[in-house]
């Protein structure tokens, strides 16, 4: 199969490289072809050519700011964080198949992995709660301790 990606993080100096790595060495470990790119403090890095994204049979945004994906409409589109595409990239991909394959019933809501079911609470802007417990947080650690 053939994936263009984008990774960007809100520094866009090590994990949107690393992401980008991690995506085109597994991804041609597994057969494919992938083209990646980065997002960051230093603008874009190889940019994707409309060719390439015409000729892909997915898209994989391993993003933890905003990706413009208006260059990517009528192609199916995997969104995680960017962590995914450095921790766990082998489920990204097979994420990224699978939508291909026209499995699952929009592949633009695919949910991270991790979200799915875990029974993260969402806010009303329908993005995921970040931040994990609450009752494990530094407030109520220090409201614990003075208390």
């Amino acid at each position: 199969m053939k994936f263009v990606a984008v990774t960007s993080c809100p520094t866009g100096i090590a994990h949107s490289q690393m992401a980008a790595e991690n995506l085109e060495q597994t991804a041609t470990d597994l057969g494919h072809e992938i083209d990646v790119e980065v997002q960051g403090a230093m603008g874009q890095e190889n940019e994707l050519s409309s060719d390439a994204i015409a000729e892909a049979d997915a898209v994989i945004i391993a993003a933890d700011t905003s990706v413009n994906q208006d260059r990517f409409e009528g192609k199916p589109v995997v969104t995680a964080p960017v962590k995914d595409a450095v921790n766990d990239v082998e489920d990204l991909l097979e994420r990224a198949i699978a939508a291909a394959d026209g499995e699952g019933a929009n592949a633009e809501s695919t949910q991270p992995a991790d979200a799915a079911g875990s029974g993260t609470e969402t806010a009303d802007s329908g993005a995921p709660r970040r931040g994990g417990d609450p009752s494990k947080g530094l407030f109520a650690r220090l409201k614990r301790l003075l208390s």
